[in-house]
């Protein structure tokens, strides 16, 4: 009876050890997630060539796909392929992303892809823009978020046409810049704030965003909020909501907000690659609260950080041979 124990317990610390070995952290930067269909759809910063997509049904078992959702050349852009989101609108999906340092976007019949554009065409605007998100209000008007590098990473908005075929121009609006001290820690001569998401609860609007340069360990997040989707914004007094103190985690920011289908909030997200290395960045999520206060205030739930994994399918081809 002892042998036969010490050959079961055995066969599960190798069976342990192996299902560990078959899991990999997922290492996408700038990360998004879109979710229909009892499917999540992860998208981020990653490839050359265009985006990769994974998917899951339950936000721990992610599967990774061998085609890009984008590829280069379907397209706008030759390099530079940061920072996508999508949205469905009229029964199609849109990805919004940034390459070669502008704005465009594509459509799709599926979130898996492929995402093309009849027109290889990047939105009309002067300079360069980074971090695109697209916003639907509740009376149905679409707003284009962006982030202007101009005297810094700054983040402005703008009437998107309902056709999502370009924005009107004359409704560029500068939301926030970094001028606060956890801003810029590092007190760089180019501050940063970027990677709008932008959300309505309870009649405000609410602009998450990331500040400080990526590469620095206080990357972080925070908020502001408005009674309109153009602002005047006004930035939370506790900020940042997420950051290395409450992620132990460097370089913790720049993601997107999603409701999972239990109906909470989510917010995805990227690390430093450790303590003394930023990439290849690492994916992870965190669940937020909404204080019953008025306004309400977002807080990061304690102890609901956690990594996204997929199964190698390297390890998982050969398991299966």
């Amino acid at each position: 009876m002892q042998k036969l124990f010490i050959t079961i317990l055995l066969s599960l610390v190798i069976s342990k050890a192996y299902s560990q070995t078959n899991k990999d952290t997922i290492r996408l930067a700038d990360p998004t997630i879109f979710y229909e269909n009892n499917t999540y759809y992860l998208y981020g910063t990653g490839r050359p060539d265009g985006f990769p997509v994974y998917t899951s049904t339950d936000l721990t078992h992610w599967k990774s796909h061998s085609t890009n959702a984008l590829l280069k050349g379907d397209s706008y852009g030759n390099k530079g392929f940061w920072a996508p989101q999508l949205f469905k609108h009229n029964g199609k999906y849109y990805m919004a992303y940034t390459a070669d340092e502008h704005i465009a976007i594509a459509v799709s019949d599926n979130p898996l892809g492929p995402f093309v554009q009849s027109v290889h065409k990047p939105i009309s605007m002067q300079g360069k823009q980074i971090d695109p998100f697209i916003f639907k209000n509740t009376n149905g008007d679409l707003y284009l978020y962006f982030v202007r590098l101009q005297n810094g990473n700054r983040i402005f908005e703008a009437r998107l046409k309902n056709d999502i075929s370009d924005i009107d121009e004359t409704t560029i609006t500068e939301c926030i810049n970094a001028e606060q001290p956890w801003e810029n820690t590092a007190n760089a001569a180019w501050p940063v704030s970027e990677g709008p998401t932008v959300i309505k609860t309870a009649g405000l609007y609410y602009l998450l965003y990331s500040a400080n340069d990526f590469r620095n360990p206080d990357y972080a997040v925070g908020y502001a909020t408005s009674a309109s989707p153009i602002g005047p914004w006004v930035k939370y007094n506790k900020n940042p909501i997420l950051s290395r103190k409450n992620t132990l985690q460097n370089g913790s920011g720049h993601g997107d907000l999603f409701l999972a289908k239990d109906g909470q909030t989510y917010y995805v997200f990227h690390t430093h690659k450790s303590d003394n290395e930023v990439g290849t960045r690492k994916t992870a999520i965190v669940r937020l609260a909404f204080s019953n206060s008025n306004p309400s205030h977002i807080s990061v739930v304690p102890g609901s950080f956690h990594y996204l994994e997929y199964e190698d399918a390297t390890v998982q081809s050969s398991k299966n041979k």
